[in-house]
C-alpha cells in the first residue's frame, strides 16, 4: 500500500498542488487537509505516516512567517503531534512550512524536546525578498532521511525570512554535532558558503535545513517540489544541449527518500 501523506492547507499557504504531485511521482498517497478540518478533528493524524507543512505566506505572514499558523497548531495539536512523532513518522516542512516548525519548537528537536523553539529564521541579511536559484549541499554524515545519498542540488528558494539564527552557542553547537545541519548554501564549487548571493540570507554556518537528531523531522527554506522536472531548472535548455539533462527534476529525490524510509520501517 502507498503510504499516506498528509499534507495541511489553508490560511495563505500555496504549494499543495506541486506538493502533492512530489508525493505522488515518489510513491505515496497525499491527502489534502484544511487546517480548520484538522483542528476540528485532530484523531484524524493517526491515520497518516508522513506530515508536510507547505510553502507560501500563511496568514499573511503577520507578526513573522509562520508565526500565527504555528500558534495554532502548537495549541490545538500538540498531543497528536507528538504521539505522530513518537510512532516513528516522518515530517518535512519547505519554506513557510520549515518556519512553522521552527516556530512550533519540531525543529531542531535537540534533546527529545519538540515544542521549547531553540532557534529563530530572521529576515534576510541583505534585507528583500530573495527569488533564485542556490546551490545547496548535503551533509553525508547528517541522520537526515531526506537527504540520505544526497550529495547536493540546485533548488529555487523564494523568501524574506530565511536565516537561521541563534544566540545560543550551545544550540549551534548541538546542531552540528549530532548532524541536524543537513543541508547548507554552497557556492558554484559546492563548498558551504556565508557570501551573499549563494547564501541569500546570511544563514549561521550556511545552514539552509535542519532535521532532528532521529532524521525523521526535516525543513528547509528552498523548495525541492519545484524542481520535479527537468524543465523547471533555468538552464534545462542549455543542460539539454551539453547532456546533463537529468531524468527527472532532482528534488524528486527528497520525496523519494521518505517514502522508501517508510517503505523500509
Amino acid at each position: 500500500m502507498k503510504p499516506k501523506i498528509l499534507i495541511i492547507t489553508g490560511y495563505g499557504v500555496n504549494c499543495e498542488a506541486e506538493s502533492s504531485r512530489a508525493w505522488e511521482l515518489a510513491g505515496a498517497e497525499p491527502v489534502q487537509v484544511h487546517l480548520n478540518d484538522l483542528l476540528d478533528n485532530p484523531a484524524q493524524m493517526r491515520d497518516f505516516r508522513g506530515l508536510m507543512f507547505i510553502g507560501g505566506f500563511s496568514y499573511g505572514d503577520h507578526m513573522t512567517s509562520g508565526h500565527v499558523f504555528a500558534l495554532r497548531v502548537k495549541h490545538h495539536l500538540r498531543e497528536e503531534l507528538q504521539k505522530f512523532i513518537d510512532a516513528g513518522k516522518i515530517i518535512l516542512g519547505v519554506c513557510n512550512g520549515f518556519q512553522t516548525m521552527t516556530k512550533i519548537g519540531l525543529l531542531p528537536g535537540l534533546n527529545g524536546e519538540y515544542f521549547d523553539p531553540k532557534v529563530a529564521l530572521m529576515q534576510n541579511d541583505c534585507g528583500t525578498f530573495q527569488n533564485f536559484w542556490v546551490n545547496l549541499k548535503f551533509e553525508a554524515a547528517s541522520p537526515c532521511i531526506f537527504t540520505k545519498g544526497l550529495s547536493g542540488m540546485p533548488m529555487p528558494i523564494r523568501h524574506g525570512e530565511g536565516k537561521i539564527f541563534t544566540t545560543d552557542k550551545t544550540v549551534i553547537e548541538q546542531i552540528e554535532t549530532l548532524g541536524c545541519a543537513a543541508a547548507r548554501y554552497a557556492d558554484a564549487d559546492g563548498n558551504p558558503t556565508m557570501d551573499f548571493p549563494a547564501n541569500p540570507n546570511g544563514s549561521l554556518n550556511a545552514i539552509a535545513g535542519l532535521c532532528d537528531p532521529t532524521g525523521r523531522i526535516f525543513g528547509l527554506m528552498p523548495h525541492p517540489e519545484a524542481y520535479l522536472f527537468p524543465e523547471n531548472h533555468p538552464n534545462w535548455d542549455v543542460q539539454k544541449l551539453n547532456g546533463t539533462l537529468p531524468p527527472q527534476g532532482l528534488g524528486l529525490k527528497l520525496f523519494e527518500n521518505g517514502v522508501k524510509f517508510l517503505a523500509a520501517s
